[in-house]
């Protein structure tokens, strides 16, 4: 199922005192559709999801809902490391009018492949919603593997897959042996070009943020046939992807998005800040020139 190109992972902005902050996520939302995000996915890993609670978690998709209006996906987190819980969250879920839902591994308990295919099947059971794997081993401390999402992809609502393992030969083949219509999108930044040159939809994106217009270029140069100069654009944009990396995520995009006029708050412990160090390393690094050639 194809919900778009380019779709960010959003944050999840807070007040002062660490609440939800809902005037400051209307306008991230409104942000994010005016540069080049096609679908929002909320209480992803970026959204902070394991320090939301459930009330807040359908708070935060029905209001994201209501701000987007049918102008984009709105693809919501409700996977976790209980079955049970994930269930009963996806059907309140569906429930709010969202489109579709993102199951995440799950983490901690380190189930075996038999283990994730038998959670996502009974998850996914559970609801006419199009449901997106998202495998993250290197937060879920579990790979799910290739085999494992080409059996999913055969249960009719499992659509697609955020792939964040790193491995494009997973990827590969993962593309190569599912249904035409069952898609893949990197869950990182700096494999979005190489992930839709093997096959890939797209990716579900942090940089795109505060990079969405250059990141939808990209992929729209390359979709026009202009791979070079997508492929310069790449080179361009991937010293400002890696520095929204040098803490753990969300904090530096969080500290981005205020530099461009977007306040969402800080970080829920147990993440913090950045200090001013880090502050001024990002600044550096996103308003850095870089010098190349034009490629037209």
């Amino acid at each position: 199922m194809d919900f778009g190109k380019l779709l960010t992972a959003m944050v999840t902005p807070f007040d002062s005192t660490g609440e939800i902050d809902y005037g400051k996520t209307r306008t991230l939302v409104n942000h994010l559709l005016a540069s080049g995000t096609e679908g929002i996915v909320v209480a992803g890993t970026t959204g902070e999801s394991p320090t939301l609670t459930k009330q807040e978690k359908l708070d935060l998709f029905k209001f994201v809902g209501e701000v987007v209006a049918g102008r984009a996906p709105v693809i919501v987190g409700t996977g976790s490391n209980n079955t049970k819980a994930s269930i009963e969250l996806t059907i309140e879920a569906e429930g709010l009018g969202v489109d579709g839902i993102m199951l995440v591994t799950p983490y901690y308990n380190k189930p075996s492949q038999e283990g994730l295919y038998k959670h996502f099947k009974a998850i996914a059971q559970e609801t006419v919603l199009p449901v997106m794997l998202y495998n993250i081993p290197g937060r879920s401390a579990v790979n799910l593997a290739p085999e494992t999402i080409i059996r999913l992809s055969k249960i009719n609502n499992i659509v697609s897959v955020k792939e964040a393992s790193g491995n494009l030969d997973a990827m590969a083949q993962i593309i190569q042996e599912t249904e035409e219509d069952f898609t893949l999108y990197s869950g990182d930044d700096g494999l979005a070009l190489p992930a839709l040159s093997i096959g890939g939809n797209g990716v579900v994106s942090v940089a795109s943020h505060v990079l969405g217009n250059e990141m939808q270029a990209m992929i729209s140069s390359f979709y026009n046939g202009n791979c070079a100069k997508a492929a310069q654009m790449h080179r361009e944009l991937l010293p400002k992807m890696r520095a929204l990396f040098m803490a753990p995520n969300p904090a530096p995009v969080k500290e981005a998005l205020s530099f461009y006029g977007v306040d969402v708050g800080s970080v829920r412990l147990p993440l913090v800040p950045l200090n001013q160090e880090q502050v001024q390393q990002l600044q550096v690094a996103l308003y850095e020139p870089v010098q190349t050639t034009t490629i037209s």
